[in-house]
């Protein structure tokens, strides 16, 4: 049996504490992502999803439930903890003029450098490794605000990998891609689960990439949390669990939606 990278026990997600109104948006639910398993979150717009990650990263308290990461108590952990363990690439762009490309990536061995931040040959070593790995070695002294949104999508992941973390967390990473450059980038990261026994787990709402690329899905619809291989996702029709509130009808001809 593989060892779980992450295992959630009765999550709900929401927001609020003892001192502001708690308003619970997903109801609790139970998910387990073993070492090197590469993992899609789907789910509709508004479900949920960032929330759960946010909350899985430790960047959101944890609403109610429990979070192991790896056998460890998420509640328990420090934010140095957490950046030992995960790494996390958020849907923000990063907009700050004249960075270099290598000094964007640099940011992603903090935990590593000293109090001044500076950085060792092997840091050094790792960085241009990484660029390498995602296939954006030439770029390394451009400027991030001449990249293309596929290439700094690439960079991001690059400076994720730096941290050298055992698990990768994902939001929506082809967000704004074309059709080749999804592919690129959710097939690069697959290969990282291979290639460097990482857990990644990416948001999507491309359905098609998660039934081809995912060794499992967790997929957020209709209030329920459901988890298995693609395959046993669509054996069981969970996916119609994502249309369910949506109703056909005829109006003057035309087919409408709710």
């Amino acid at each position: 049996m593989e060892h779980q990278s992450i295992k959630i026990e009765n999550l709900s997600l929401g927001y609020g504490n003892s001192t502001h109104a708690k308003h619970e948006i997903f109801p609790p639910f139970s998910v387990t992502a073993d070492n090197s398993q590469f993992i899609a979150l789907v789910g509709r717009n508004g479900v949920g999803k960032s929330t759960f990650l946010r909350t899985l990263t430790g960047l959101q308290n944890i609403f109610s439930g429990n979070i192991y990461i790896n056998e460890k108590i998420a509640n328990n952990l420090s934010r140095k903890d957490y950046a030992d363990l995960m790494s996390f690439v958020s849907t923000e762009t990063i907009r700050i003029m004249h960075l270099k490309v290598f000094d964007l990536v640099a940011m992603g061995r903090y935990t590593y450098t000293n109090l001044f931040g500076n950085l060792s040959a092997n840091d050094e070593k790792i960085i241009v490794d990484s660029l390498k790995m995602v296939g954006m070695s030439d770029f390394m002294w451009r400027n991030v605000s001449e990249l293309s949104d596929g290439e700094r999508q690439r960079i991001m992941i690059a400076r994720a990998l730096v941290q050298d973390t055992p698990i990768m967390i994902l939001d929506e990473p082809t967000a704004f891609l074309d059709i080749p450059n999804k592919y690129e980038i959710i097939l690069l990261l697959k290969n990282l689960t291979r290639q460097k026994s990482k857990t990644i787990i990416f948001s999507t709402h491309d359905i098609n990439i998660a039934l081809q690329l995912a060794d499992k899905i967790w997929l957020m619809a209709n209030g329920k949390m459901h988890e298995g291989s693609p395959s046993q996702l669509m054996q069981t029709n969970a996916f119609d669990e994502m249309f369910v509130d949506t109703i056909l009808k005829m109006e003057d001809g035309e087919i409408k939606f709710k």
